[in-house]
């Protein structure tokens, strides 16, 4: 089985991250308010450039692939918009116009505009203005009720998908007159004048939702929500399958196939399901936990040499409270690559025909993972998921 290449990046929480088009670079929010980019040297990562423009916590970021351009939100109601240069990385001033966190953010597929969410109930949709060299905000608000949490582009460069606290994933248009050609009509909708809602959907037992995701045609819809669910939407019938599962809930989701969806979360390994408008079952784990590969991988990445049966007995003694050896601790020990919540998971390799063959997870327990998608693991959920519903 495919080994997973684990690089363990900081001591600190990963929020998220956004690799660049080569793959070359990497750029990271480590629970602070700065934006560490890191290149690739040998078998490790390190900083090249620290980003510093933000006062506030950064909660999300994205690297445009064609225009080589980053975007980054903070809790300071910021967004920072900076040009790469050969050089330097040169910030361009956002009008964001909300007056609370700036919580996600994502570059549209033609890199014209990107979308903010927040916690003043909106969604800033930013398109750049030439004449005073800014980029500037038109919102979208009703009938949006709480934080905005995840949002995702269709790709026709108009349609918006977003999922807030408010127990909801909606589809709105977010065509802007002077940026977007007329689109073609989908199975959304035909005219798309700007706020429009093209669907609005339901957490099946009232969760946050935490991420969604169009697939790769856009004419279908995935959300996670914190009631340890995921749906998928066909607004054709509608038809939405619903799975729920009995473990912790999923936060991030990104789908590799037009049939196959990756989602990651408080369970602390990556996921696989797949299905049709039939119907959606979950597949495996990415994370092979039965073998002892998953185990022996993690530990690879991990600081410090202290690994004796004593020195693992005072630590769980000191930290966990346990006074039983270490057979007391294996109870406790997650088998997984990932220690902690996986914060972020994002397609790293695609292919010509748009299939995802590998993606990247980031965590609170400071790694970066990158899994190959093809090499799935029956084994390793079937104890953890075996109370899955549909």
């Amino acid at each position: 089985m495919s080994v997973p290449e684990v690089y363990s990046i900081a001591q600190t929480p990963v929020t998220c991250h956004a690799f660049n088009a080569d793959r070359s670079q990497v750029a990271l929010s480590l629970n602070d308010n700065k934006a560490y980019i890191y290149v690739k040297q040998g078998k490790e990562w390190v900083v090249e450039e620290t980003l510093t423009e933000h006062d506030k916590v950064i909660t999300s970021i994205d690297w445009a692939p064609n225009s080589n351009r980053i975007v980054t939100a903070s809790t300071g109601s910021q967004c920072l918009h900076p040009l790469t240069g050969r050089l330097v990385w040169k910030p361009t001033l956002v009008l964001l116009r909300v007056n609370r966190a700036a919580t996600f953010v994502r570059w549209s597929p033609n890199e014209d505009k990107f979308a903010v969410g927040s916690g003043a109930r909106a969604i800033a949709v930013c398109s750049f203005d030439p004449e005073n060299n800014w980029w500037v905000a038109k919102q979208l608000k009703k009938p949006i009720r709480s934080t905005v949490l995840s949002v995702d582009w269709h790709p026709n460069n108009v349609l918006l998908a977003a999922g807030s606290a408010d127990m909801k994933a909606r589809v709105f248009s977010a065509y802007i007159k002077d940026v977007d050609k007329r689109p073609v009509p989908t199975v959304w909708g035909e005219k798309l004048p700007f706020n429009t809602v093209c669907g609005e959907y339901a957490s099946p037992a009232g969760g946050w939702v935490h991420a969604v995701g169009f697939s790769p045609s856009g004419d279908v819809l995935a959300f996670a929500s914190h009631d340890s669910s995921i749906n998928i939407v066909y607004p054709g019938g509608p038809v939405i399958h619903s799975i729920r599962i009995s473990t912790l809930p999923y936060v991030t989701l990104a789908w590799t196939a037009e049939d196959s969806i990756v989602a990651a979360g408080h369970d602390c390994q990556p996921v696989v399901f797949s299905g049709s408008e039939a119907g959606w079952a979950l597949v495996g784990t990415l994370d092979d936990t039965t073998s002892g590969g998953a185990k022996s991988t993690a530990r690879a990445g991990t600081m410090g040499k202290l690994s004796s049966s004593a020195f693992n007995t005072f630590r769980n003694a000191d930290t966990r409270g346990h006074t039983g050896g270490a057979e007391v601790a294996a109870d406790t020990e997650l088998l997984t690559v990932h220690k902690n919540t996986i914060t972020s998971v994002r397609p790293y390799e695609v292919g010509r025909d748009g299939t995802v063959s590998r993606v990247s997870t980031s965590g609170v327990d400071g790694k970066l993972v990158i899994w190959d998608v093809g090499v799935v693991s029956v084994g390793g959920v079937t104890g953890r998921l075996g109370g899955m519903r549909m």
